[in-house]
């Protein structure tokens, strides 16, 4: 069984409230989970103490056992100080689409033409192998 650590929504329509919950991978966003570890509740200030409230024992302990944090929890763990959260870089999506596709374009080419000399090596290594 693969477990989660998650967060499971409750509250209203646009008024959106978190629990955070250790669950099953499988089973339902909003649906079956085996502990509840704490909230988040977005609409408060960032500041706020009570926008947060996590039981950082209860996680440590679910983590020992094989759990795996979703990136949300685990920039929370990461502010929290118990999980590092590996920097993140993705500099083509700044890029506009018509970019995007021309550099893919181009990668295609690069690797056909780069593709097209290493045969053209492997052909010259077999002649000259035969000729010796």
């Amino acid at each position: 069984m693969s477990l989660k650590l998650r967060m499971s929504r409750a509250g209203t329509k646009k008024r959106p409230f978190y629990h955070i919950v250790v669950a099953d991978s499988r089973s339902p966003r909003d649906g079956r989970f085996i502990e509840r570890l704490g909230y988040f509740n977005p609409l408060l200030a960032k500041d706020n103490a009570e926008r947060l409230k996590l039981d950082l024992e209860k996680v440590k302990a679910w983590l020992a056992k094989g759990a795996t944090p979703s990136d949300r929890i685990l920039r929370f763990l990461d502010a929290a100080g118990i999980m590092k959260r590996p920097a993140r870089n993705n500099p083509e999506r700044a890029l506009p689409r018509k970019e995007r596709k021309v550099l893919a374009e181009e990668k295609l080419k690069a690797a056909a033409a780069a593709k097209a000399a290493a045969k053209a090596k492997a052909d010259a290594a077999k002649a000259e192998a035969a000729k010796a």
